[in-house]
């Protein structure tokens, strides 16, 4: 299905003013009545059509009942409206009561049956807007928000759109017909004096409850900020459910849940009161204009001007005025509140991504794969520089490996491959093509990434590795997953590729998760692969056998390895040492250790932490004990060495060894 991209959210930057309901209205429109379905133009005017008799229907059941009435009273001569013959009987006027109401029913039913397709298309519509356009954000934006409340401003934007839409087109039009078509009934079959008390109290009515519902928005922003809060608050500690375990933090968390949930509570009650307070001022205004219709209708029946029966009609028309009158007051309290709910979805649709293809960019064509980095700074925050003037190129099939320190800067140069981020100086090419000026789809298509932290989708491990290729055959994916030495493990499960992950992958382990990773990028098969951390999470064992893999998948491919083990990257064509975002060293393996640099230094401190574990773990062996010193820890102590000019060993972090 294509879906029409609106400009009418995209204002560009500036502050957006205020929504008000003739503005949301507007932006709503070419969802309402699409150029593209006359399918649903027809069922709109169908709606409308629909709405018109069912209005002129329910004007008509209080006359069929004044008639039924008088013809009862013996006052039918007294009537303005002359009947044929045929209706004159007291019990063809109730049969003819009962139809009026049949066709105010089934009108009505029709035109909410007819109007319902337009509704939720539009609903559907604006939410797959919604989605695109979420993803056409930038990282930056994503990294900002916290997931909670995003999902819940969404989940209300998108019911706000159905409340405004159903409201103003079902609800807000017709009560404006009836509202003119009672008006004219009390002008003709009555006189002015009705037609000014009526208006009057419309007017009142309408004015108080503005007012009033004025007063309660500014409550119910408050309820929804709130609750956005609160519910920020549950989904952060939920996915957090480890560490709350860890740190035995149920406590500290329902207390921190329980002060969100306090301050909805507070505002929640100050919602209903003042709900209470707009119904009792609109039922008294109501009721102070029908007791004076009523007096006056008496009066006029004293005097002989008028009938029982028009006493009748008097009361069920100011009965049937009040259905709309009490519809309009809900009307105004939904739209208003739905602009409420709506306006964050708003501001979000408004906001331009960071990263947008050039008008008319081509598709990048991939002939060999070269990458090339050109005096290449980037800064997140402008006070803090991460790239300052990173050169390098990394030749068509050839692989070059990443190193330094934490905060060097390694993963940014990833980042800026991907266009998440775009250089404040210099450019990228590939091909001698700068990325900046090619399509972003085409661009991510050409690249494979294996990220140090794999964050998986709540499915089955065959739908995540399959998300490498989408349209990937079985026997490609168990290849893909063979390469990555995991399917083994996953025939091995009770379900196999069937199995679920849990969220974000929960359900497996961090080396499970790293080699899904790894099998998904290799059923990609892309002609450049970026390795960030690919086997971090893996023990050294494992590392062995997925870094061969990881080499037989690379051959042949432009290949960039951001790597802390340096063990990973031996093989590399050249090795770039990253520091402080400026590379200070680059070479092979072999000529970064001959020239006894900040390589040399890296090199020969893991190869100490290295031995000091392997010692550990023949003690382990010799004495059966449980280590003293976890693995993972001892290498994460790198680089936290109290002596940087000193060797790694475990005693220098007071570390207990087996006795």
């Amino acid at each position: 299905m294509q879906h029409q991209k609106s400009t009418k959210f995209i204002a560009g930057a500036g502050p957006r003013a205020e929504a008000t309901l003739t503005s949301t209205v507007r932006q709503l429109w070419p969802y309402i009545w699409p150029t593209d379905r006359n399918d649903l133009k027809l069922r709109v005017l169908l709606a409308v059509v629909f709405m018109v008799a069912a209005k002129f229907a329910t004007i008509a059941i209080p006359y069929a009942y004044k008639w039924a009435t008088d013809a009862l009273a013996g006052e039918g001569a007294a009537d303005k409206i002359p009947l044929p013959t045929v209706l004159s009987g007291v019990v063809a006027l109730t049969i003819l009561y009962g139809l009026l109401r049949m066709a105010m029913a089934l009108f009505t039913q029709g035109r909410d049956a007819l109007f319902a397709a337009v509704a939720m298309n539009a609903v559907r519509r604006l939410a797959i807007e919604v989605f695109v356009h979420l993803h056409q954000l930038s990282l930056r934006f994503h990294l900002e928000r916290k997931t909670g409340g995003l999902t819940r401003i969404l989940e209300r934007g998108r019911n706000a759109i159905e409340t405004i839409i159903r409201t103003s087109m079902l609800v807000a039009v017709p009560t404006i017909v009836e509202f003119a078509l009672i008006l004219g009934v009390f002008l003709f079959s009555f006189d002015w004096r009705y037609v000014v008390a009526v208006t009057l109290m419309i007017v009142i009515y309408m004015v108080y409850t503005t007012l009033a519902t004025n007063w309660r928005i500014a409550i119910r922003r408050s309820m929804n900020e709130s609750d956005t809060d609160a519910n920020t608050k549950a989904i952060d500690s939920l996915l957090n459910f480890e560490t709350v375990k860890y740190f035995g933090a149920e406590k500290r968390e329902a207390a921190r849940y329980d002060k969100s949930m306090e301050r909805y509570e507070r505002l929640s009650i100050r919602t209903y009161v003042s709900l209470a307070i707009l119904n009792a001022g609109q039922a008294v205004i109501f009721t102070v204009g029908l007791v004076a219709v009523i007096v006056m209708c008496v009066a006029g029946i004293r005097s002989g001007r008028n009938t029982v029966g028009d006493f009748v009609l008097i009361n069920l028309m100011m009965l049937q005025l009040y259905q709309p009158l009490n519809f309009m007051g809900m009307v105004y309290r939904d739209i208003k509140q739905a602009i409420v709910d709506i306006e964050s979805m708003f501001s979000i649709l408004e906001q331009n991504p960071e990263i947008q293809d050039r008008t008319g960019a081509p598709a990048l064509v991939v002939s060999q794969g070269a990458v090339r980095f050109e005096n290449v700074e980037f800064n997140y925050d402008p006070a803090r520089k991460i790239l300052r003037g990173v050169s390098f190129e990394a030749p068509a099939g050839k692989t070059i490996a990443i190193v330094g320190p934490s905060g060097a800067g390694k993963s940014t140069i990833s980042r800026l491959l991907f266009r998440f981020y775009e250089p404040s100086a210099g450019r990228i090419t590939i091909d001698g093509q700068d990325i900046g000026a090619v399509t972003q789809a085409s661009l991510r298509d050409a690249i494979g990434m294996v990220p140090q932290d794999t964050v998986l989708f709540n499915d089955t491990i065959l739908y995540n590795i399959r998300y490498g290729r989408d349209g990937a055959s079985d026997e490609e994916v168990t290849a893909a997953a063979n390469n990555a030495q995991i399917d083994a493990f996953i025939r091995s499960l009770p379900q196999g590729y069937r199995s679920q992950v849990g969220e974000r992958g929960l359900k497996l382990s961090g080396g499970e998760k790293q080699r899904v990773a790894i099998a998904r990028t290799m059923l990609k098969g892309p002609p450049i692969l970026v390795l960030d951390e690919a086997t971090s999470a893996l023990d050294s064992f494992t590392e062995r056998e997925i870094q061969a893999a990881l080499e037989r998948v690379s051959k042949g491919r432009t290949t960039l390895i951001i790597a802390h083990r340096l063990s990973t990257v031996v093989h590399a064509d050249e090795i770039l040492v990253l520091d402080k975002g400026v590379i200070v060293e680059r070479g092979t393996h072999d000529e970064l250790l001959a020239r006894g640099g900040v390589y040399a230094a890296l090199w020969s401190r893991q190869r100490e932490v290295d031995a000091a574990q392997e010692t550990l773990r023949r003690a382990e062996i010799e004495t059966g004990d449980e280590p003293a010193v976890d693995a993972t820890v001892e290498e994460s102590l790198v680089a936290f060495a109290p002596d940087d000019s000193a060797p790694v060993t475990l005693e220098a972090f007071g570390a207990k060894r087996p006795s």
